[in-house]
């Protein structure tokens, strides 16, 4: 088994991975959507980048950095961000192109401009969606976290794979069953979040 202390700094470690990247994820893809709604040729370029990089395997998206990035912490960041980010987007693109034109037209009519739309009329409909493509996100970024310390990022990956590495099935375990429980959390948060916004919406 590994020592308690080590381990609750795996998990805090593998805990700033998935956080880092899901807010750096959040900040790269909310420009993204937005301008993605209003002009097309943005929408195509956008779509059709995130549909190919959701094509690519998340271990040889970890590879990729390396000769990119480097080897450590950030950039097994930015390999989590890369590798996340597709539901982010796609949801949030989703949720903001698919209101209801009536309602736009109400907004344009009260004198709001395109900005002040999106933040009063387009965003909170789209809560629900945008929720969603987060906690697929998060689970994804969950995983990636584990593969990202084959690059030095450390984590509980570090630790399941120096038990795999040694055949120590016991340290293997003390590493995967901490990143199951995230896992699982992540998804009961974001789904109970999900649930609330979308009830809210009907109202």
């Amino acid at each position: 088994m590994v020592a308690l202390s080590p381990l609750f700094d795996a998990i805090l470690q593998h805990l700033t991975l998935v956080f880092t990247s899901l807010a750096i994820g959040i900040c790269l893809a909310t420009p993204l959507a937005i301008f993605s709604v209003f002009y097309k040729r943005v929408s195509y370029v956008v779509l059709t980048t995130i549909n190919m990089a959701q094509s690519i395997p998340s271990f040889a998206l970890v590879a990729i950095i390396v000769p990119l990035a480097g080897i450590g912490f950030v950039p097994g960041i930015v390999a989590i961000v890369l590798g996340s980010i597709v539901p982010i987007v796609k949801n949030m693109y989703v949720g903001l192109a698919k209101t209801d034109t009536a309602l736009i037209d109400t907004g344009k009519g009260m004198g709001l401009t395109d900005l002040q739309i999106v933040r009063y009329v387009r965003l909170p409909l789209a809560y629900p969606a945008i929720f969603a493509g987060l906690k697929f996100s998060a689970i994804i970024a969950n995983g990636i976290a584990v593969l990202t310390a084959i690059i030095g990022s450390g984590g509980l990956g570090r630790i399941i794979f120096e038990g795999l590495s040694s055949f120590n099935i016991n340290k293997t375990l003390s590493g995967a069953i901490p990143a199951i429980l995230i896992a699982l959390s992540l998804d009961m948060i974001f789904s109970i979040a999900e649930k609330k916004l979308k009830t809210k919406s009907v109202y």
